[in-house]
């Protein structure tokens, strides 16, 4: 009962405060978090601007699977002990992002579903325009996070767009537009560095010193 529905004869008693979280769960899942999209997405953008050659897309899957995929999954997991359910809500969204890209890349190189060469850039596509959608609605839904966020989320929707494009516009042979899948590169780059930023302010709150400024949220 709080002071608000209390009878006015009676006198009100505060509520005790929650008792802090001790024991494993302790801390930041974050921290994992962070680190574990950091990864995955420079190696993504390494590979989409060149450093491997064009349609080796392969080459980051290592890192995605063992280390990204898994990683944002543990940290959902964690966020999810902890009652953060929207933080554990962003994790479990990029989670599975990357673990299904994962699928989708090992599903066409071995030909897991059945898919014909000819269907293969609409499948692309489609992977492509659903994950931009569920980003977008990320994007919108947690405006009230500090803009820092915001801008992380849109900078992956940009990425995403920037690679249906590539994809949208390939030539007749189905080879995807080399520019776009670049300047996508490039995003994915600048959003990995921005995740940098972000894990060095939970880093700094998490080793006892002052978090980095994240910007006010667009929407109170």
């Amino acid at each position: 009962m709080t002071a608000l529905d209390a009878n006015p004869d009676e006198t009100a008693v505060p509520e005790a405060a929650p008792a802090p979280v001790v024991g494993p769960m302790a801390g930041d899942p974050a921290m994992l978090g962070l680190g574990s999209f950091i990864v995955g997405s420079v190696a993504l953008g390494l590979g989409l601007v060149g450093v491997v050659p064009v349609g080796v897309l392969g080459a980051p899957l290592a890192i995605i699977l063992a280390a990204t995929a898994l990683g944002l999954l543990m940290a959902t997991v964690w966020c999810a002990a902890l009652g953060q359910s929207a933080v554990a809500a962003v994790f479990g969204i990029f989670g599975t992002f990357w673990l299904s890209y994962a699928v989708l890349v090992l599903g066409l190189d071995h030909n897991w579903f059945a898919i014909t060469a000819t269907a293969v850039l609409a499948t692309v596509k489609l992977f492509l325009v659903a994950w931009l959608v569920v980003i977008l609605m990320l994007t919108l839904a947690t405006l009230r996070l500090p803009s820092a966020f915001s801008v992380l989320f849109a900078l992956v929707s940009l990425a995403l767009l920037l690679l249906l494009l590539a994809f949208a516009t390939a030539s007749a042979a189905g080879v995807p537009s080399t520019g776009l899948l670049k300047t996508g590169g490039y995003v994915v780059l600048i959003f990995a560095a921005l995740g940098v930023y972000l894990f060095f302010g939970a880093a700094s709150a998490g080793t006892g010193g002052k978090g980095l400024a994240l910007g006010k949220p667009l929407m109170r």
